[in-house]
């Protein structure tokens, strides 16, 4: 993956798609979509939050809208938040051919993590 663009609260990353993608029926497998899409809304909410405080992927609903080959295919995934808290952040992503037609969408739900008071790094 390769970031694209980075700003508070949107991230884009690009991925070229090849051969050992596949599936069992020689398509993109939905794993690398729904890897593309973890890593931009998760950067996404990221890049909200302060020094020293982390996020886990609490929750990852993806929607494939259509097959991907394995050609070599450019996918920009970007992710945006919705909400960055103190305890959950959620954003929604999105991920489209080089056409720009929609491959696949989602939407997260993260665990914020404070740093512990007194706690050293």
């Amino acid at each position: 993956m390769d970031a694209t663009e980075v700003e508070e609260g949107r991230v884009s990353f690009t991925i070229t798609t090849r051969p050992d993608f596949a599936n069992p029926l020689g398509a993109v497998h939905g794993g690398i979509c729904a890897t593309l899409l973890d890593s931009v809304m998760g950067c996404a909410v990221h890049s909200t939050l302060g020094p020293g405080v982390g996020y886990s992927t609490l929750e990852l609903k993806v929607n494939y809208i259509r097959t991907v080959p394995t050609d070599g295919t450019r996918l920009v995934g970007t992710g945006t938040v919705l909400h960055s808290g103190r305890s959950t952040a959620t954003a929604e992503g999105r991920i489209v051919d080089e056409r720009g037609r929609l491959v696949a969408h989602g939407t997260t739900t993260c665990l914020i993590h404070q740093p512990q008071r007194g706690a050293h790094p």
